[in-house]
């Protein structure tokens, strides 16, 4: 085993809320905690909550936080400089825009070897004219410290991966995919009740069909389609629920189109939910409209959970999702030959037919229990990652 002077390793990511890189670092940790690393989390930004700092907390792993806003804050890089000093950082993996960006160039200043992962493929330019030029300045800077001055840069997803060696100028040996894996003990500690149970909280009928997608509401989550597809699926299957779990900037716009639509009664809003587990073994059939996706890891969550899928087909979203095998794959808003209504009408004929057929639907969803445990059990992409740690400290002859 290594000494302790050499495995420690800081996890610095944007903010501990309940996306899927936070959900991903939280399933990583609590393997490393037994395998001769010590690891150790930093968070960037404060906000309200932190939910995720609990359950890092909870599995011993000591959590910090930066009360840094933006790379403009003059704090942020000698905040992090001390802290990384501090610490006695053996390697940094950085998780999302501002951490890869900061945490790159600290640690090279530092001599510290760097891992950073890559969650998406960069900002979908949604939004004002002045907010679309700083997404993509800050996207921008964000490839230039990674190039230079990143050890390893982790795609989820192979398809991210050629995204970046085609339009972010890397060369190939400087990046590799692990794709998206989590556990599966949440999912088969599970009680019988539950499935009952949740629905009941949530005022679902017991027989009624529930389509449900998890997601941060942002424009590029595609909801918006998916509402509007609600009205041609409650004419398919009248007694249908759509549950949409997880809050964010797009939830007010949401809502106010669930009313247009005359959808309100069957499109329930949860907010933000921990018990992602009961919530998808409450539903039946779980719904990605995405305009754009990397590898969202809440897509082996529902696997996990043996629920048949209807996805976009973006990005790396067919790495997971086999149409007619595992899911129904439909074409991405943005495709050239889309427009709303259109993409509206595949999303309700896709989640209509899964619904109508239960049996066909308990057939995928099974195949993705299978090809969930072959392929994306955090169990195996977490030895890898920790291969990685041990040959970065093994060229700095630690």
């Amino acid at each position: 085993m290594m000494p302790y002077r050499y495995r420690r390793i800081v996890f610095l990511i944007d903010s501990l809320g309940m996306g899927g890189a936070e959900r991903l670092m939280v399933a990583y940790l609590s393997h490393f905690v037994a395998t001769g690393f010590e690891p150790r989390v930093c968070a960037l930004q404060v906000r309200d909550g932190n939910p995720v700092a609990q359950d890092i907390q909870q599995l011993g792993v000591p959590v910090d936080l930066l009360p840094v806003r933006h790379l403009r804050d003059r704090r942020a890089f000698p905040l992090l400089l001390r802290y990384l000093r501090e610490h006695f950082a053996d390697v940094l993996h950085t998780q999302l825009e501002f951490a890869n960006t900061l945490g790159t160039v600290a640690a090279k200043v530092l001599g510290i070897p760097t891992v950073c992962t890559l969650h998406t493929m960069g900002n979908l330019m949604t939004g004002s004219l002045s907010r679309r030029v700083r997404a993509h300045l800050r996207h921008t800077a964000m490839q230039w410290s990674l190039k230079r001055f990143c050890d390893r840069v982790i795609t989820v997803s192979e398809g991210t991966r050629q995204h970046y060696l085609r339009h972010g100028g890397f060369a190939p040996e400087q990046v590799m995919t692990i794709h998206n894996g989590i556990s599966l003990a949440p999912f088969d500690e599970l009680q019988s009740h539950v499935r009952q149970a949740t629905r009941e909280a949530l005022g679902v009928p017991d027989d009624a069909p529930v389509l449900i997608t998890v997601a941060v509401l942002r424009p590029q989550k595609g909801i918006q389609y998916m509402i509007a597809a609600m009205g041609e699926i409650l004419r398919a299957v009248p007694g249908a629920y759509y549950l949409v779990v997880g809050d964010g900037e797009h939830e007010a716009t949401l809502k106010h189109l669930a009313q247009e639509h005359g959808v309100t009664e069957r499109v329930r809003f949860t907010g933000m939910r921990r018990d992602v587990p009961a919530l998808l073994t409450a539903s039946d059939v779980f719904v990605l409209p995405s305009m754009t996706e990397a590898l969202p890891t809440v897509l082996a969550e529902a696997m996990a959970a043996r629920r048949p899928i209807v996805a976009s087909e973006v990005g790396g979203v067919p790495e997971m999702v086999e149409h007619g095998r595992n899911g129904l794959l439909v074409p991405p808003p943005l495709a050239p030959a889309s427009s709303p209504p259109l993409v509206a009408t595949h999303l309700a004929e896709a989640c209509s037919y899964l619904l109508l057929h239960p049996e066909k639907a308990s057939a995928m969803g099974q195949a993705g229990r299978a090809m969930m445990e072959q392929r994306f059990e955090i169990g195996r992409q977490a030895q890898r990652l920790g291969d990685l740690y041990r040959e970065l400290l093994a060229r700095r002859g630690k």
